[in-house]
């Protein structure tokens, strides 16, 4: 790598150094937490996001319908049922889109409290981040404390993830200018109040990502880990549940 090239790499770190300085200035800690997608079992993939989190907790958003027994330390949430489509034809895709879906989310809650256990902490990461308000109201009857989808979140129920590490079009690592842009766009509009403050979360998918998206994330955990002002949360201090 030419000096420019290493110059450029460090350089595109800088806002969100400058960002976590600002909070540290304000005599604030800025919250974060990881969310990874679509996990079903243990491969080379999850492995090496294991690896790459180290002592950084990790919640995993699990396939009810698709999950094999894995060991782990971390906090498994319910991924839908199957991930299946849902919706109608024409329509994005969604697997909570009606109601009916409910008898199979409560039968994946239970098949998840059976093969994991006190790892398994009940919140709905609805497939593709979506789903319909009239299923949102039934959660909470069916034995779930939170609700996890992608922005700022619309109530108290959701903590949301607001940053995402693929560009979907080309089902690759987004680049660390997109990426660190996200990261510190939520976590300035926190530190200003023009959002509801909740710690900033970020996606991950491992079944996805490329050397570049593990690279950030090594990098980014670095950084983060070394700055006093930025604290990553267990899941369960995110949803209330510690």
């Amino acid at each position: 790598m030419t000096r420019l090239a290493i110059q450029a790499a460090t350089t595109a770190w800088d806002p969100l150094r400058r960002e976590l300085d600002s909070w540290a200035n304000a005599g604030k800690v800025a919250t974060l937490w990881w969310r990874d997608d679509d996990a079903v079992r243990a491969s080379p993939s999850l492995e090496r996001l294991l690896a790459l989190a180290g002592d950084v907790p990790l919640a995993l958003a699990v396939i009810p319908a698709q999950t094999e027994p894995f060991s782990a330390n971390v906090t498994v949430l319910q991924h839908g049922w199957s991930h299946a489509n849902e919706a109608p034809a024409g329509a994005r895709k969604s697997e909570l889109a009606h109601e009916s879906v409910l008898d199979r989310l409560a039968a994946g809650k239970a098949r998840l409290e059976a093969l994991f256990g006190v790892r398994f902490l009940p919140v709905m990461v609805p497939p593709w981040n979506r789903i319909t308000v009239e299923v949102v109201r039934r959660l909470p009857e069916l034995g779930y404390i939170g609700l996890s989808v992608l922005g700022p979140r619309r109530s108290n129920f959701e903590r949301n993830v607001h940053v995402d590490l693929i560009n979907w079009r080309t089902r690759r690592f987004a680049g660390v200018g997109q990426v660190i842009g996200q990261l510190t766009s939520h976590l300035a509009a926190r530190r200003n109040g023009a959002v509801a403050d909740e710690p900033t979360g970020m996606m991950t998918h491992h079944l996805v990502q490329d050397a570049m998206c593990e690279a950030f994330i090594f990098r980014l955990l670095e950084i983060t880990r070394a700055h006093p002002a930025a604290c990553w949360l267990a899941p369960r201090e995110v949803f209330g549940a510690a």
